[in-house]
């Protein structure tokens, strides 16, 4: 009775210990990539490495597009990369929110986000136009299109509401 009561208190630690590090992680970055983001002292860091690596989603999805290939698996390969670069732009809105709650400096993510998204933006806007294979991948390039277009009007919102520090003399 004890050993199975052991054994019980056992898969439960070791299961709650797997949880726990399975939410640390969001499954469409790369540990090295969750490792930064852990490491970023400011929301500022936090947001233009979320920026940088949706930029990267979007780099391979273009070189992914440029190099047609027969693999059963493509459409959801590139279903991934575009759902890859959502929940990066998505978890940079957070970062808005948050920080605007915090009342924290976030000018230089700002800047980062809105001139980036601009980009991608029209790049995506592109691809639901003439994109190649774009039957495959459509819905979840329409909800990267609203994510992107979401952050941008966060952006702008949070751009508004930032006023300049107040310098003090001394």
């Amino acid at each position: 009775m004890r050993v199975r009561v052991a054994l019980l208190v056992l898969a439960t630690l070791i299961s709650s210990t797997v949880a726990v590090r399975a939410q640390g992680k969001k499954d469409y970055l790369s540990d090295t990539e969750a490792d930064k983001i852990r490491e970023a002292t400011t929301p500022s860091a936090k947001m233009i490495l979320f920026v940088t690596f949706a930029d990267d989603r979007i780099a391979k999805l273009k070189y992914s597009l440029a190099h047609p290939s027969t693999d059963r698996r493509r459409a959801e390969q590139l279903n991934a990369l575009i759902n890859a670069y959502t929940g990066c732009i998505d978890d940079a809105a957070d970062v808005i929110d948050v920080a605007r709650e915090r009342q924290q400096d976030i000018r230089a993510g700002l800047k980062a986000l809105t001139t980036r998204a601009k980009e991608d933006l029209a790049y995506l806007q592109e691809l639901q136009k003439s994109g190649a294979e774009v039957d495959s991948y459509k819905e979840t390039l329409d909800d990267a299109v609203e994510a992107t277009q979401d952050a941008l009007t966060d952006a702008e919102k949070a751009s508004k509401d930032i006023s300049a520090p107040v310098r003090r003399k001394q």
